[in-house]
């Protein structure tokens, strides 16, 4: 029996303010098995936040590479919640789940790199429950450059750019396909490849039923539990 993978996408962000250590707490209370969520570099500090710019998640407006990491750090992020840094969202899930970084802003890769590796040495995590995930090729080569033992998913949307050459160049452990880009003959290809197939972003019972049908290892989701009811298959 194939075991199903809860990816919390941007914690239980269908409840809770996306990308906040509330979402991420109730994802895993909810029964996720991996914790996904978006970083920017700031000040050489790791911000959890999704879009470029602030307003549609925060109070704060402007794009977040031109602000401080002290006004970042001050913006409610919905709920009364801040805008966490990746290390405070180490320490929340701390171990109870795996965590999918995606690399969202520039020069992002060595400093996910540094503090992933300083969690598997000085706080017992395991390599295996990390995947760094992007649209940025060049920043998952850096990635896989700097530490092989990390494992890697390319991210694919709307511009479907074909991962093969990537994936021969570097060991790749997971495609992160958008919903309409997968079928069956979509799996079954990444499957002869050795990848993993996680899928973004699925809400619908039926959605995830027809995921299921063609075979995926994982879903990504707003709703947790709408996924973790159906873990084996």
């Amino acid at each position: 029996m194939k075991k199903l993978l809860c990816f919390a996408h941007r914690g239980a962000s269908g409840h809770e303010p996306e990308n906040t250590l509330s979402a991420v707490e109730k994802a895993i209370n909810l029964g996720a098995d991996w914790i996904e969520v978006d970083v920017y570099a700031v000040e050489r500090e790791l911000i959890v936040i999704h879009d470029e710019r602030l307003d549609r998640t925060t109070n704060g407006t402007g794009l977040v590479m031109d602000t401080t990491l002290e006004y970042l750090r001050s913006l409610d992020a919905g709920k009364g919640q801040c805008v966490p840094t990746l290390r405070e969202v180490f320490d929340c899930v701390d171990r109870r789940a795996g965590i999918n970084v995606e690399l969202k802003g520039s020069e992002t890769a060595g400093l996910v790199v540094s503090l992933i590796n300083e969690y598997v040495t000085a706080w017992r995590w395991r390599s295996d429950q990390f995947i760094v995930s992007s649209f940025h090729r060049r920043e998952l080569g850096k990635v896989k450059k700097l530490d092989p033992d990390i494992r890697i998913g390319i991210v694919i949307g709307g511009f479907h750019r074909p991962y093969k050459k990537f994936v021969t160049q570097f060991t790749t452990y997971s495609v992160h396909p958008r919903i309409d880009l997968v079928n069956a003959d979509f799996v079954r290809s990444a499957h002869e490849r050795g990848l993993k197939v996680f899928v973004y972003t699925v809400n619908h019972p039926e959605d995830i039923a027809r995921m299921v049908a063609v075979g995926v290892d994982g879903i990504f989701t707003d709703f947790p539990e709408r996924v973790a009811r159906r873990k084996d298959f």
